[in-house]
């Protein structure tokens, strides 16, 4: 008789956004293959069912999280196919190339809608689910969340928001048994900076310039990056909370 497999988070149920590509889809796939169920989401349904073709235990759910409704359509989705929600792992988000003397009042809101509210809005609709299981957050900033980044000011500011949430959340939910954590990836090779709207040969330029800042010499791995954000959600590692885990390959050391 063959034994099923398992791995330390077998059945527990995990919620993925911006799960489409990059850091979401490793995400996804490491939550998967360590045994959860997990519910990947994303606006972009081709790029989604992508990522579930490469584990079974990956469920595909497009939407647009900063929809009205959004959020709880989500949680919705999860607890109707499983029963519960143990993990959330807020990773959607969105890069901004925005000096100051080109910044406008609906490009402030549109980023902060996806980078802040919608994280804020997921969390608050999954709050009960997590309390009765003694859940996680994990949520995902940027090592420019706490570094200045001129020219995308309000990108770094909507991840040091995220992060200011995380420490809070943490503070406030901890009597629950919920933690509340965040990875602060560094350049990571992603479609993140095509999204931004930046032509190729200014991306690939972007791209020397940091890994030639790194001291570890290189762009990370989405892989890499999903690996700690699974350590932050495992049940395993039940003492940590509030924390920001810069994951950049020594670039905060600079």
């Amino acid at each position: 008789m063959t034994t099923p497999p398992t791995g330390p988070l077998q059945d527990q149920v995990v919620i993925v956004t911006g799960a489409g590509s990059g850091i979401g889809r490793a995400s996804a796939l490491a939550f998967a293959r360590a045994g959860a169920h997990v519910l990947a989401v994303g606006r972009r349904a081709e790029a989604l069912r992508h990522s579930a073709a490469q584990h079974r235990g990956i469920a595909v759910l497009p939407a647009d999280i900063t929809a009205i409704g959004a959020a709880q359509a989500v949680i919705d989705a999860a607890t109707q196919r499983w029963g519960r929600v143990d993990v959330l792992v807020n990773n959607a988000g969105a890069t901004a190339v925005m000096p100051l003397a080109d910044t406008t009042a609906q490009r402030i809101s549109d980023l902060f809608a996806l980078n802040v509210t919608a994280p804020s809005l997921l969390a608050r609709a999954a709050l009960p689910h997590l309390r009765a299981g003694r859940g996680a957050i994990v949520n995902v900033s940027s090592t420019y969340g706490h570094r200045p980044l001129p020219g995308a000011a309000h990108y770094a500011a909507s991840k040091a928001a995220l992060e200011q949430l995380t420490r809070s959340w943490a503070l406030e939910l901890a009597a629950d048994g919920v933690r509340v954590n965040a990875l602060a990836p560094g350049p990571t090779e992603s479609e993140a900076l095509s999204a931004a709207g930046l032509p190729d040969a200014v991306v690939e330029q972007i791209k020397q310039d940091e890994s030639a800042r790194i001291p570890l010499g290189r762009r990370g791995t989405p892989e890499e990056v999903a690996a700690w954000i699974v350590h932050l959600a495992d049940p395993a590692a039940p003492w940590i909370t509030g924390q920001v885990l810069t994951v950049d390959g020594g670039l905060e050391l600079t």
